[in-house]
């Protein structure tokens, strides 16, 4: 092999490269996991792993949601996604879907039990049940409100200020299909390319739901931060974390093209990308993604400590 030649490996093929020269080597990509679900497809052998639990009244239903909540807050402490009193989750009420409960302002997120949550009516912002010593962000119940009543198919909503989040959307861009993971969001995160300062008016928080659409998982907030939904608490979660290291990898792959003109990006196909999508994007499979970190929170605070005055919460009778 000539001295100014190279080899890379693709598949099990190994091409020579030559300098100036551009690989021609096409493989043939078979996708599996026909006629399976995304769970009974990742899952090898006898069993399948599960996906969102059921249960057999709102009210066990409630506890679960409310202590995965404050994991999630903790996961998310735990991932540095903490800016002062900045960041909020909201989930709907599993019984009365007009509420949801929310954090308290203030209350740090890695110090957060189910005991702590307040319960909101998505219309009014009233105080319908949950934790009555603290009060609720006024700028966060103006955003997740307005989502909550945008769209119906949205049961949680996290928005936080991190820094690879912040730093991406001052360009008020999308990201690029970089990797096999951020295709799990292929055509899914929308981008609200207006600031429009601190959230105080209900306007504000319209805009935002607008441009999340009707379809979206996820947005990037110019000049704000990041967000999104899901059909659980553990998804939107799990998807937040997924588009914060989003847009790390995208604002490192830009830093290395930009002081290496050589390098080029490769991004991931459309097909591939749709594929990965159908196969990794679905509620079950988003709330599994989750649990090896809240189970993670749940062992390292030990036992009991999320679940705290969880025994304590519902919704206030005359709000029933």
């Amino acid at each position: 092999m000539a001295p100014s030649a190279t080899t890379e490996s693709v598949g099990d093929v190994i091409v020579p490269v030559t300098k100036g020269a551009e690989k021609k080597e096409e493989i043939e990509h078979v996708h599996g996991g026909e006629g399976k679900t995304p769970l009974e497809a990742i899952s090898h052998g006898s069993l399948v792993h599960p996906g969102i639990p059921t249960f057999s009244s709102h009210a066990e239903h409630r506890k679960h949601i409310l202590i995965h909540t404050a994991a999630v807050f903790r996961d998310f402490s735990r991932k540095g996604f903490t800016e002062g009193m900045s960041g909020h989750i909201s989930v709907r009420d599993p019984e009365f879907p007009e509420y949801i409960w929310m954090n308290p302002l203030g209350k740090h997120f890695g110090l957060m039990t189910a005991g702590d949550l307040i319960c909101l009516d998505v219309q009014t912002g009233k105080v319908v049940g949950g934790n009555k010593t603290r009060c609720a962000n006024a700028a966060g119940f103006l955003i997740h409100s307005e989502i909550h009543k945008a769209r119906p198919d949205v049961h949680a909503v996290c928005h936080a200020h991190t820094n690879a989040g912040r730093a991406w959307a001052t360009f008020g861009k999308g990201l690029e299909m970089l990797s096999q993971d951020i295709c799990y969001l292929y055509d899914s995160i929308a981008v609200y390319n207006s600031y429009g300062g601190i959230v105080f008016a209900e306007e504000e928080g319209r805009n935002i739901a607008k441009s999340l659409g009707s379809k979206n998982k996820t947005a990037i907030l110019l000049n704000h931060g990041l967000l999104s939904v899901g059909a659980t608490v553990d998804e939107a979660g799990f998807l937040f974390g997924l588009l914060d290291r989003g847009c790390a990898i995208q604002l490192q792959a830009e830093a290395a093209c930009a002081g290496n003109p050589a390098l080029k990006k490769q991004v991931v196909s459309d097909e591939e990308a749709a594929y990965n999508f159908k196969m990794a994007s679905e509620p079950n499979i988003l709330y599994a993604e989750a649990q090896p970190d809240l189970e993670f929170e749940f062992a390292m605070a030990g036992e009991g400590v999320i679940e705290k005055g969880i025994e304590g919460m519902g919704i206030d009778e005359e709000f029933r």
